[in-house]
C-alpha cells in the first residue's frame, strides 16, 4: 500500500481505506477464482494496483468522465481508477463471467457507487463513453476496431475521447497503422520500480 502513497500522496481517508482493502479480498477471491496469477498476488500493489493508476499520470479525468474497461479481468485498471477518480463512471466488462464476479464483489464490498459490470463480449456492448481502457487485452488494431462504436461525440476532457491501454515491450510494429493519432507514455518516466521499465500507455484519438 506505502508504493501507492509515494506516487498519490493526495488521497483521502476513504480512498486510502479503499486501496488497503484490496489486498485481502483479492487474495481471498484468487484462492476460489483464480484473477492474478498465485505466484504474483503478493506484488498485487505493484504490479496491478500501481500498474493501473499508470493511466491517471497520462489523464486526469474531469469530473463527469465515463469509462468503459474492456477484459477487466478482476477489475484492472478500473478499480483502480474508479478509486482514485470516484466523480467518474466506470463500465467493466469481460468475455469471461466468473472474473466479472470478481470485479463486482470487489466493487461493491469498497463501497464503489461509480462502478457497473457486465459479463459479455465487447462487439455486445453497445453505450459510449468518453475513454475505453483496457489492460493488454488484445493487439491495438483489432480492439480499435471494435470499440470504435463505443466512443462518443462530445468531448469533455483535456484530451480528445480515445483508446487508454496498458502494454508492455515492443510496440513499434502494433502501433505502425495508427502512428498519426497514437502517443506512446513510458511508465518508467512516472514510476521508479524496476517492473515498469518496459512498461507504456498507449493513447490513440478516435474523434479528436
Amino acid at each position: 500500500m506505502d508504493i501507492i502513497l509515494k506516487y498519490f500522496p493526495e488521497l483521502t481517508d476513504i480512498q486510502k481505506e479503499q486501496f488497503a482493502a484490496l489486498y485481502d479480498l483479492y487474495t481471498d477471491w484468487n484462492s476460489k477464482i483464480n484473477v492474478i496469477s498465485r505466484k504474483d498476488i503478493t506484488n498485487l500493489y505493484e504490479h496491478h494496483v500501481l500498474h493501473s493508476l499508470g493511466i491517471a499520470k497520462v489523464i486526469h479525468f474531469k469530473s463527469g468522465t465515463s469509462l468503459m474497461d474492456l477484459g477487466t479481468g478482476g477489475g484492472f485498471p478500473g478499480i483502480p481508477l474508479a478509486i482514485l477518480f470516484p466523480e467518474c463512471r466506470f463500465h467493466l466488462v469481460d468475455s469471461i463471467g466468473k472474473k466479472v464476479k470478481v470485479a463486482t464483489e470487489i466493487a461493491q464490498a469498497i463501497g464503489l457507487k461509480n462502478v457497473t459490470t457486465r459479463h459479455c463480449r465487447a462487439e455486445e456492448e453497445k453505450q459510449q463513453f468518453d475513454f475505453v481502457v483496457s489492460r493488454a487485452v488484445m493487439p491495438l488494431t483489432d480492439l480499435l476496431k471494435i470499440i470504435r462504436k463505443n466512443i462518443r461525440k462530445e468531448q469533455i476532457n483535456a484530451l480528445p475521447n480515445g483508446l487508454i491501454c496498458l502494454k508492455g515491450g515492443e510496440l513499434e510494429n502494433e502501433i505502425m497503422p495508427v502512428k498519426h493519432k497514437a502517443f506512446i507514455y513510458d511508465l518508467k518516466d512516472y514510476f521508479d520500480e524496476e517492473y515498469f521499465e518496459t512498461k507504456k500507455v498507449v493513447y490513440v484519438t478516435i474523434n479528436g
